[in-house]
């Protein structure tokens, strides 16, 4: 009996002592997450912010104007990186299914450019729509928000 408690004492160390190393949940071709933990964006050195990279929109709203319900219709919202570092865009996300984003998934070279095309499904829709992309990035701050809007007409209105 006490030879049984020995080895399951021994058992029950082992098992706690072991580390439990969880492998990360991002594609191996993703983006490092350690980019938005960029330290010029937390830092409160002038220095240090001075070399963070900055979105720079042509606009950052945009009026489709009159739609047809159904209507899938897209916007190309371009930008430029003004500040001096790289910059990732980590995500960007629509404020419902029917606004999806694609954006650059590397990274933007200071005085590069870049798109974020955002489509809209009109499908089920009536009426006044505005919708919103927040994206996330190592810029300061380190969200930007676009906006879509449009008004939707039910066919045979």
């Amino acid at each position: 009996m006490f030879r049984k408690m020995r080895i399951l004492a021994f058992v029950l160390i082992l098992g706690l002592g072991c580390k439990n190393e969880k492998k990360s949940d991002l594609p191996d071709n993703a983006i490092n997450p350690s980019v938005i933990n960029n330290p010029a964006t937390a830092s409160t050195s002038t220095d240090t912010k001075d070399n963070v990279p900055v979105f720079q929109f042509e606009n950052d709203r945009h009026d489709f104007g009159k739609l047809i319900e159904g209507e899938k219709i897209s916007f190309a919202f371009k930008f430029k990186n003004v500040g001096k570092g790289d910059l990732v865009i980590r995500a960007a996300q629509g404020s419902c299914g029917c606004t999806v984003p694609e954006y650059p998934k590397g990274p933007v070279k200071p005085g590069e450019g870049g798109i974020i095309n955002i489509t809209f499904d009109s499908a089920g829709k009536d009426g006044f729509q505005e919708k919103t992309v927040t994206i996330i990035s190592n810029t300061m701050p380190n969200t930007y928000v676009l906006t879509v809007a449009g008004n939707v007409e039910k066919t045979g209105k």
